[in-house]
């Protein structure tokens, strides 16, 4: 393929996504004003943004590591991350939902932000002043190592805010009959956060001091941390517009009481919808990370160069991102009529699909396309479930502690995998051979079907309303 061609290929996969997204997007008319339309798009799309950043800010640590960790020492500092960050829902969602949502982002972007600023300090010692180093994974001081996970852990902590927040502020500015269309929007803004961690990370260290790939994306949560407070709110009522019944589990529930954390926690455990959504994530969490985190290293460990999928990684998960979105919002309140279960089923059925296909795909070009795909479908399935099925079952009222719980699992699932891959991966002289990476697909496949038969659990699952009888 040209060179030329190799470079405009992936932009013009992502705009002609994008275009999907805003020409065939079917609309859902609720009555809604034009000046409500616009200063809702006012409201969700600062915070889109922030979260894609957020987003920069936290995989930009898998091509900063080549430079500065071996991959077991990479393994190790993402899962104490991954776990603390799958915890925090005990706190922050209660926090997002006694708050709301535009505090909590604000507080996602600052800590994030710090905790950049000082991994970037901390590269920058390791490495020598303004050197442009090569990648060549490295085995780094136990300093350094320790240094990493404790910033790193305390940006994950901040960052769990993120998803919480987006949920929280947007389940008051979105009917149920809305969530899953908006979904495929949203996911664009999120997607492309994956495109700004991997490409624009891969594209800083290349050209730029190491440190750089920290400190540009802390810059961008400073600006957005600013957008956010001038802009957001958490209510069309805060912004001058009446409030209205969303139509998730809180439609008929006119407040009262605020019930205390442990008791809204132990409602949503005992919503068994919840917690098979909750366990069904787990395994998102795991397989969207050891598709995503895990393939370029593969490349990098087989030596392979010039790999078109692993050269626009970031941009193809970004397209991959708003296209699975985008299907499964559409598909699931147009087919399915709102149910979440069912397109999750089918694109868990695609994981399963391909994760078989990757075992003879290994050392083959396909490889790239079949992971792509997968990527496609589990990105779906997350946005799915814990952007569109945690405000359906929790409700504006408890959306914090709902997506808390379904996204700690998230991570929860990716610490696991962390660990997993880190043990059962090919090291040294054995990664350069494409066929000792059979235990990549092999660590896969249970997963993906365990995954697939929780989907079929939750397949007829709806919203009970508080007002119904």
């Amino acid at each position: 393929m040209p060179t030329w061609l190799s470079e405009l290929l992936p932009i013009l996969l992502l705009l002609g996504a994008i275009s999907l997204v805003v020409t065939r997007l079917p609309k859902v008319d609720l009555g809604h004003t034009s000046a409500f339309r616009a200063r809702r798009f006012r409201n969700w799309f600062p915070v889109g943004l922030t979260y894609a950043f957020l987003y920069f800010g936290r995989y930009n640590l898998n091509r900063a590591a080549d430079y500065l960790f071996d991959n077991e020492q990479f393994s190790n500092i993402y899962a104490v991350g991954t776990v603390v960050y799958g915890i925090s829902f005990v706190i922050n969602g209660p926090l997002s939902d006694r708050f709301g949502g535009k505090k909590t982002i604000v507080a996602a972007a600052l800590g994030a932000l710090v905790a950049n600023l000082g991994m970037g300090v901390l590269a920058a010692g390791a490495l020598p002043p303004g050197v442009i180093a090569r990648a060549g994974h490295p085995h780094a001081s136990d300093s350094l190592v320790h240094g990493f996970m404790a910033l790193y852990a305390l940006n994950m902590y901040f960052q769990s805010f993120g998803a919480v927040s987006i949920v929280k502020i947007n389940a008051a500015w979105f009917h149920l009959r809305e969530r899953g269309t908006f979904g495929g929007i949203f996911g664009v803004l999120i997607s492309l956060g994956l495109y700004f961690a991997f490409d624009w990370s891969k594209l800083i260290v290349r050209n730029a001091p190491v440190p750089y790939a920290f400190y540009v994306p802390a810059m961008l949560l400073g600006l957005f941390t600013i957008i956010n407070v001038a802009l957001v709110k958490d209510t069309p009522g805060l912004a001058g517009h009446d409030d209205f019944d969303v139509g998730d589990a809180s439609s008929g529930d006119d407040g009262g009481e605020r019930l205390s954390v442990f008791a809204v926690a132990m409602t949503m455990f005992r919503n068994p919808t919840i917690v098979t959504i909750a366990c069904i994530e787990f395994c998102s969490g795991y397989l969207r990370n050891a598709i995503m985190q895990y393939y370029p290293k593969f490349i990098r460990g087989i030596g392979a160069t010039g790999v078109f999928v692993n050269e626009h990684w970031g941009m193809l998960l970004c397209v991959a991102g708003i296209t699975g979105g985008m299907v499964a919002g559409v598909i699931s309140d147009k087919v399915f009529e709102s149910r979440r279960g069912p397109v999750s089923a089918v694109l868990y059925g695609v994981m399963i699909a391909g994760s078989l296909a990757m075992f003879a795909a290994l050392g083959t070009a396909a490889l790239g396309w079949v992971v792509v795909l997968m990527s496609l479908a589990i990105i779906g399935v997350h946005g799915m479930l814990s952007g569109t099925a945690s405000m359906d079952f929790g409700g504006k009222r408890n959306v914090g502690v709902a997506v808390g719980l379904i996204d700690g699992f998230v991570y929860l699932g990716t610490a696991l995998e962390a660990v997993v891959l880190g043990q059962v991966l090919p090291r040294g002289d054995a990664a350069r051979d494409p066929a000792h990476w059979w235990t990549w697909p092999a660590a896969i496949v249970p997963v993906a079907v365990i995954g697939f038969v929780l989907a079929l659990r939750v397949w007829n699952a709806r919203v009970a309303p508080k007002g119904a009888h």
